[in-house]
C-alpha cells in the first residue's frame, strides 16, 4: 500500500515538484505547505533490500501527513508568522538507513554527529522526508538525552530546521515520553544546564532555549497523551520560567532572547513568551475556560509583575483547582519538593500556588513535609510569606492528625494575635479553633494563660468575625485546659466577667449569644454558682450588682473596664455600661481614689453625643457625690 501511495503521489506531482534549495524563512513558524503542493518523499525502490514493515509505513505516513499541517487556530504569537518569502517545498534525500543502523550499532558517540547532520541537511527545506524523519525518531527513542542536548546546542534559537525536528519528535507519543524528561531537566536548571552527551560535549545549554523547543512540541496535535503524562512537571517548569524571567535576567539570557525576538517576531520579554507557552499548554490540556477566566480578571498581566506575581499565581491555582484536581495534586507535590530546599528569593509565587491546592494532597503521605515547611514560613519576617503560611495552617489544622502536631507553633500563633493586620489575627484564631475542635487535644498550662490574656483585647475588635472567634476560643480554653493550668487561668477568667457581661448586650445577635454562653462557662469555671444561676435566668442587671458585691475591692478596677463602653457606637452597649457604673457608685464609697474615679466616669459620660435618660441620671448622682467630696476636702464644687 505504501509503495502504491508513493507511485500515485509521484504521478500527481511530477509536473510540479521541483528539487532544489529554498531560502530559509526568518520566522520561528509552524511548518506549513500549500494544499496543492505535495511533500515529495524519498522512498526505496520496489526491488530495494531495505526492510519495510508496518511500523515504518505508519510512521512514514504520519510524518508525511502531519508535517504538512497548517496551524490555523493560532495567531502570530502562537506560531510562525506568514511572510511573503515562503520557500518552495522540496524533497530531502535521506541518507541510507544502513548508515544510521551501522553507525548506531558501532558507537553511540556518533549520535550527536548524526543529529547535527540531520539538522544541517534540513537547513534549507520546509519538510522532512519520511525516511529521514523515521531515522530521527529512532535515534530519539534510543538516545533521547543525546538528541535533545545536541539539538539545543545546534540551534538554541530554534531555527526552521530545529522547529521541524522538535515538531517531528512531538508527533510520536512513545518518543516524546522519552524526550520530555531531558527537555524539562534543562528548563528546571536556570539559567544554564551543563550535561555531557556521548561525544563528550558539555557546552552549557540555556533553559530558555528548551522552553522554545517545548513550546513547539506543545502545539503539535498528536502530543496530547505524552503532554498529559508529564502535565504537572511541564506546568511547574513553565511557571518557573515565568517567575524567574520576571525576577532575574542574567546578561547572557538577555542577549540570547534579544536575538530570538528580533529574528522570530516573538514577545520582546521572555516572561511574556513563557506565559504564552503556559497558555498553549493549558489549552492543550482542555483548560481553555481557565485561560479565558485569567484573561478576564487580568491575571496574566498581573503575573508579569514581580510585586503582584504571587497574587496572580494564587488566582491561577484557584481556577485550575475547579477542573483538574489530579493535575493540581501533581503540581503541589512538585512545588513541595522545590520549596523544601533552602529558601530562595523566588519562592513566594510557588508558595501561593501550593497553599491554594493543599486540599488536593493526601496528607497521610506528605503532611509532615507540608507542616515543616509552613512552620518555617510562619517565622518569616516577610508579611506575605507569613500570611500564606497561616492560610496553609488553617487547612492543615482541619486534619486531626496534623492538628496534634502543631503544639510547637502555639507561642508564635499567640504572638500573631496581637498583630495589627486583622486578617492575620483572624487566621491565627482559625488555626486554634480548628485544632481545639478535637476533644483529645488539651491546652497546656503554659499556653492557656498566655492565650487567654491575648484574647481579651480581641473582644472589642472592630471585625465581628475576629470578635466572635476570640469569644468562642476563650470558652474552648476554659474547657480544654489541663488540670494544672486551671489555677493560673482563674485571674484572667475573672477579668473577663464584666467584658462578657457587657457584650451580652451586643446588637450582633451571634456575638451576644456567644458572650452569654462564654459568660456561663466562666462562672462555672470560677465555681460561682450564684452568678451562674443569674446568667442562666438571663438576669443580667442582678448579675452586675452581684459581681460588684462579691468583690468590693475590685469595684474601681471594674469601673475602669466599663468606661470605654460609654463611647461605643452601639446604644445598647452604652446603656449597659452606664447602668453598671450607676450600680458601682455604692461600692466606690470610702475608696481613697473615689473622687478621681467619679471625675473620670463623668468625663466619659459627657462624651456621649446622645445620652440616654439613665446616663443623665447617673451624671447627676456622680456630680452630687463629687461635690460632696470636694466640699469635705475644702475645695469648690465643680459646676454642672
Amino acid at each position: 500500500m505504501f509503495r502504491k501511495f508513493i507511485r500515485i503521489r509521484r504521478g500527481k506531482t511530477s509536473t510540479t515538484a521541483t528539487e532544489g534549495t529554498a531560502e530559509p524563512d526568518s520566522g520561528l513558524t509552524e511548518l506549513q505547505a500549500e494544499p496543492d503542493v505535495s511533500t515529495d518523499i524519498t522512498a526505496p525502490s520496489e526491488d530495494s533490500d531495505s526492510p519495510t514493515n508496518d511500523h515504518t509505513v505508519k510512521t512514514d505516513r504520519a510524518v508525511t501527513e502531519d508535517m504538512a499541517i497548517t496551524n490555523t487556530d493560532t495567531g502570530e504569537t502562537q506560531g510562525i508568522p506568514n511572510t511573503d518569502t515562503t520557500p518552495i517545498p522540496t524533497g530531502i534525500h535521506a541518507p541510507e538507513l544502513g548508515y544510521f543502523k551501522n553507525s548506531a550499532d558501532s558507537s553511540q558517540q556518533q549520535v550527536p554527529a548524526m543529529v547535527s547532520n540531520i539538522h544541517q541537511s534540513l537547513g534549507s527545506h520546509v519538510t522532512v522526508g519520511a525516511r529521514l524523519g523515521f531515522n530521527l525518531l529512532r535515534l530519539a527513542e534510543e538516545h533521547p538525552a543525546d538528541v535533545v542536548l545536541t539539538l539545543l546546542r545546534c540551534a538554541p534559537s530554534c531555527d526552521r530546521a530545529a522547529t521541524m525536528m522538535w515538531r517531528l519528535l512531538g508527533l510520536s507519543g512513545s518518543t516524546l515520553e522519552k524526550v520530555l524528561p531531558t527537555l524539562l531537566c534543562v528548563m528546571e536548571d536556570w539559567p544554564l544546564h551543563s550535561m555531557c552527551t556521548s561525544d563528550g560535549d558539555d557546552t552549557p545549554v540555556l533553559a530558555l532555549a528548551a522552553t522554545l523547543g517545548l513550546w513547539v512540541i506543545v502545539q503539535v496535535p498528536r502530543c496530547h497523551e505524552a503532554v498529559n503524562l508529564y502535565s504537572s512537571r511541564i506546568f511547574v517548569a513553565l511557571l518557573f520560567q515565568v517567575v524567574i524571567t520576571t525576577q532575574q535576567m542574567p546578561e547572557e539570557v538577555d542577549h540570547f532572547w534579544r536575538a530570538c525576538w528580533e529574528e522570530h517576531r516573538l514577545p520582546t520579554n521572555p516572561n511574556r513568551f513563557a506565559v504564552q507557552a503556559m497558555k498553549a499548554l493549558l489549552c492543550r490540556l482542555r483548560c481553555d475556560n481557565e485561560v479565558v477566566a485569567m484573561e478576564r480578571k487580568r491575571g496574566w498581566d498581573t503575573l508579569l509583575c514581580a510585586d503582584t506575581q504571587h497574587y496572580a499565581v494564587g488566582l491561577l491555582a484557584r481556577e485550575m483547582r475547579r477542573v483538574s484536581l489530579p493535575m493540581c495534586s501533581g503540581i503541589a507535590l512538585r512545588l513541595l519538593g522545590l520549596l523544601s530546599r533552602e529558601e530562595p528569593h523566588w519562592d513566594l509565587p510557588f508558595l501561593a500556588f501550593l497553599v491554594e491546592v493543599l486540599e488536593c494532597l493526601d496528607l497521610r503521605e506528605c503532611g509532615d513535609s507540608v507542616l515543616e515547611m509552613m512552620s518555617r514560613y510562619l517565622l518569616s519576617e516577610c508579611r506575605q510569606r507569613c500570611r500564606l503560611a497561616l492560610r496553609g495552617l488553617v487547612v492543615l489544622s482541619k486534619d486531626p492528625a496534623m492538628a496534634r502536631r502543631m503544639g510547637s507553633l502555639s507561642q508564635r500563633l499567640v504572638e500573631l494575635l496581637g498583630d495589627a493586620d486583622g486578617e492575620v489575627v483572624r487566621m491565627s484564631l482559625s488555626v486554634f479553633m480548628n485544632a481545639l475542635e478535637n476533644k483529645d487535644i488539651l491546652v497546656s498550662s503554659t499556653t492557656a494563660p498566655k492565650l487567654a490574656e491575648a484574647l481579651l483585647p480581641l473582644f472589642e475588635n472592630d471585625n465581628s468575625h475576629v470578635q466572635l472567634f476570640s469569644i468562642h476560643l476563650f470558652c474552648k480554653v476554659m474547657e480544654l485546659v489541663v488540670e494544672e493550668g486551671k489555677k493560673p487561668l482563674e485571674r484572667i477568667v475573672s477579668q473577663s466577667l464584666l467584658l462578657l457581661f457587657l457584650h451580652c448586650h451586643e446588637e450582633n445577635r451571634h456575638v451576644a449569644e456567644a458572650s452569654m454562653e462564654t459568660l456561663l462557662c466562666a462562672a462555672g469555671f470560677l465555681k460561682r454558682r450564684n452568678l451562674k444561676q443569674l446568667v442562666k435566668k438571663e438576669q443580667l442587671l442582678m448579675f452586675a450588682e452581684c459581681l460588684l458585691a462579691e468583690d468590693r475591692s475590685r469595684a474601681a478596677e471594674r469601673l475602669h473596664q466599663a468606661l470605654p463602653f460609654v463611647e461605643s457606637p452601639q446604644e445598647s452597649l452604652r446603656e449597659a455600661a452606664v447602668r453598671f457604673m450607676g450600680a458601682a457608685r455604692v461600692f466606690l464609697r470610702g475608696h481613697k481614689e473615689e473622687l478621681q474615679l467619679l471625675s473620670e466616669a463623668l468625663q466619659a459620660l459627657r462624651r456621649d453625643d446622645s445620652p440616654s435618660q439613665t446616663n443623665i441620671v447617673v451624671q447627676k448622682i456622680f456630680n452630687k457625690r463629687a461635690a460632696e467630696l470636694r466640699s469635705s476636702a475644702g475645695s469648690e464644687p465643680e459646676s454642672l
